[in-house]
């Protein structure tokens, strides 16, 4: 049998796990897919205010090798895909829910002085402009503050916040797992925690029916990594570097690490979405349902 190419990018463990499991396994080739992951591009680490996410790309970072045409499929935050869906040149649109139920915290130092979501008021926090520590950053933070009270700040990846966090670039940073595991160990105060959904994004060539084929694939990797997750923590725990701080899978809240059967991406979710997006002018009020998304994931 000759297997249908695809190729997609590998963010994060917390992200890519039933990718990571279905290779491990077979899955992917069993329905006829040769699956590959590319590695992500470079983050861009250098410190940006509030004001300035316009000049960040909404295709930076981890991003890059999709709209550069190096990979078909892309998995991230249900705000960045929207965004990444109105810029894309290449005609990526939103084609399902991911399987992966994340969380972004915002962690400071074990010195601070800030204690809850208020203490943050006109206080850096450092995220990843349009990734999910950027939008959940500020979804976090508006509850407890004013608009202009929010100073969330472009400090590139995980690991790239984790260090600026560390040596007092910034007051606070938005970290997802195993980050966030490694926050905790290091004694790093959680200040407020909360879970996200997100989707794939892909393109034209990636049509239903290979889709169909990789979502029946990622299923099959969601049911074995909720029969039991522990025998695949080492991915996580290889993301840290053993110089900040060495994990182990004891480390980890299993609670953390949610994942669930793919879904199709509702015009409800999307449209209450793109009008808080708007609303703090992070896309532009010209966009449709339509043209940002095409569901090509099966309802089973």
């Amino acid at each position: 049998m000759t297997l249908k190419k695809v190729k997609s990018v590998r963010s994060g463990a917390i992200f890519t796990l039933p990718y990571l499991v279905g290779l491990e396994h077979g899955y992917f080739a069993e329905e006829g897919i040769d699956l590959e992951l590319v590695a992500p591009g470079s983050y861009d680490a250098v410190l940006k205010p509030i004001e300035e996410h316009e000049l960040v790309s909404s295709f930076g970072g981890i991003s890059k090798p999709f709209e550069s045409g190096d990979v078909s499929l892309y998995r991230a935050c249900e705000w960045g895909q929207i965004r990444r869906s109105h810029d894309s040149e290449r005609g990526g649109q939103i084609i399902a829910k991911r399987a992966s139920v994340a969380s972004q915290a915002i962690f400071v130092r074990p010195d601070s002085d800030i204690k809850h979501p208020q203490g943050l008021a006109n206080r850096t926090v450092g995220v990843n402009f349009h990734h999910g520590s950027h939008y959940l950053a500020i979804q976090s933070l508006e509850g407890f503050l004013e608009q202009d009270e929010i100073k969330v700040v472009h400090a590139g990846g995980p690991a790239e916040r984790f260090r600026k966090l560390r040596d007092g670039e910034v007051d606070a940073v938005a970290l997802m797992e195993p980050w966030t595991t490694a926050a905790e160990k290091l004694g790093y105060v959680l200040v407020t925690e909360a879970f996200y959904v997100g989707s794939e994004i892909a393109s034209a060539d990636v049509d239903p029916e290979t889709f169909a084929a990789v979502d029946r694939a990622v299923r099959r990797a969601v049911k074995k990594i909720n029969e039991d997750i522990r025998p695949y923590l080492h991915h996580f725990v290889a993301e840290v570097p053993e110089d900040l701080v060495k994990l182990e899978p004891a480390d980890f809240r299993l609670g953390r690490l949610r994942y669930i059967d793919p879904e199709p991406y509702p015009e409800a979710e999307f449209e209450r979405t793109y009008r808080w997006m708007v609303k703090w002018g992070l896309i532009a009020p010209e966009s449709t349902f339509s043209s940002i998304v095409d569901n090509r994931v099966v309802t089973v």
